[in-house]
């Protein structure tokens, strides 16, 4: 679950990390009156509320020195549809602004925590090379990127951010302080169950402070459940309708760009099966996962899910009967075409216990259902069937 940069920056302040002053508004004339009524000054950044990256280039952060220009960089940010390299084609709805002071930045830095899965530990990343081109940096330049990895029982140390602060070439009283952020940052992480933390830029700015000038979050979604505090500022606006409606059916969906709708069980066949539709030309439209306990019911809710994307063509079953019988998955597809009114075609594969009759059913039930007989020959059958529709 991603937070908005608000929001993010709201728990940096808990935990006494320095961001910029900056208030949120909805409506283009409160953003002249937060401006000079609580910001004060002459200049002003105006950042659209998304949950993606590359806003800047995108347009959605504006430097603004005028109420003039303000009003017009609110009006043209509020109520539309932001596009970047992250949320193509069709963008994000951009229903919030964070108008924030500016400030007189010396240097640029980044920093984030991060979940390093290879050593199952908290990864601590920073660079002297700070901004919105860090990904070419790391790309580029690696030996600029710093890491530390935190132990799990004592959690990140006073010398590892002596590390990092000598590496980013901090001297004096600014190696305390990145150390007291860090064992902040680090607290944060932990306590709100935080799969990202990163912070691009980390600035110093002209009077010696360090500033996390922009923030992202992303909490984990296994530990959204207790975290109440941070499940209250989920905002499912960001968040494609279809995945809303899945997590609320209990089904793992995500969104994807092509035209064959997957309905698999199991994660790991849920990929194997777009693997498949891609190496035959194929585009997935959805990763989609029903879960091992997949009933007639959750079978209807998947198809009705997977139907509302208006860019599916086809639509792949492919069904592993295990804890599930497949002939009682057989009746669910059948019922679910029925009820759903499916108008596209529909390739199963079944495969488990009881598959022949799971087949014979689909077989009988007279409607235009094409069985598959292995996991290539669906892909390739759904690949063809939206080739020739």
């Amino acid at each position: 679950m991603n937070l908005h940069e608000y929001q993010a920056k709201q728990l940096l302040r808990e935990f006494s990390i320095i961001t910029p002053r900056g208030i949120v508004v909805e409506d283009p004339t409160h953003a002249e009156l937060a401006a000079t009524g609580y910001l004060g000054g002459e200049a002003w950044v105006v950042k659209a509320q998304i949950h993606a990256g590359g806003r800047g280039k995108a347009g959605g952060v504006r430097l603004v020195n005028s109420t003039e220009a303000l009003q017009h960089a609110a009006a043209d940010l509020l109520n539309t549809a932001l596009i970047t390299y992250q949320n193509a084609p069709d963008g994000q709805w951009v229903s919030k602004l964070l108008v924030e002071e500016t400030l007189p930045i010396a240097r640029e830095m980044y920093l984030s925590l991060l979940v390093d899965r290879e050593s199952e530990r908290v990864a601590v990343v920073a660079s002297s090379a700070g901004g919105m081109e860090i990904e070419e940096v790391a790309r580029t330049q690696p030996d600029k990127i710093l890491r530390e990895l935190c132990d799990p029982l004592l959690g990140l140390q006073e010398f590892q951010c002596r590390n990092l602060a000598f590496g980013l070439g901090l001297t004096g009283s600014h190696i305390g302080d990145l150390t007291r952020m860090l064992r902040a940052l680090y607290k944060l992480f932990t306590d709100s169950d935080l799969s990202l933390l990163e912070i691009n830029p980390l600035v110093i700015t002209t009077d010696g402070r360090i500033v996390a000038l922009d923030c992202k979050m992303s909490v984990d979604d296994n530990a959204v459940g207790r975290q109440k505090k941070l499940a209250d500022m989920r905002d499912d606006t960001q968040v494609d309708n279809k995945e809303v409606a899945a997590q609320a059916a209990g089904l793992n969906y995500i969104a994807l760009a092509g035209n064959i709708g997957c309905m698999v069980n199991g994660a790991g066949l849920a990929m194997a099966t777009m693997d498949l539709i891609k190496l035959h030309g194929g585009e997935p439209a959805n990763f989609l996962d029903v879960g091992g306990g997949a009933t007639a019911e959750t079978v209807a809710e998947a198809f009705k899910i997977i139907l509302s994307d208006n860019k599916v063509r086809a639509v792949l079953v492919n069904i592993f009967g295990g804890i599930m019988r497949c002939d009682i998955i057989a009746d669910g597809i059948i019922q679910a075409v029925k009820d759903v009114g499916v108008q596209v075609p529909v390739i199963v594969r079944l495969e488990g216990t009881n598959v022949e009759l799971g087949k014979q059913k689909l077989a009988d039930s007279g409607l235009a259902i094409i069985t598959a007989d292995n996991l290539t020959d669906a892909a390739q059958r759904a690949v063809t069937a939206v080739q020739g529709a």
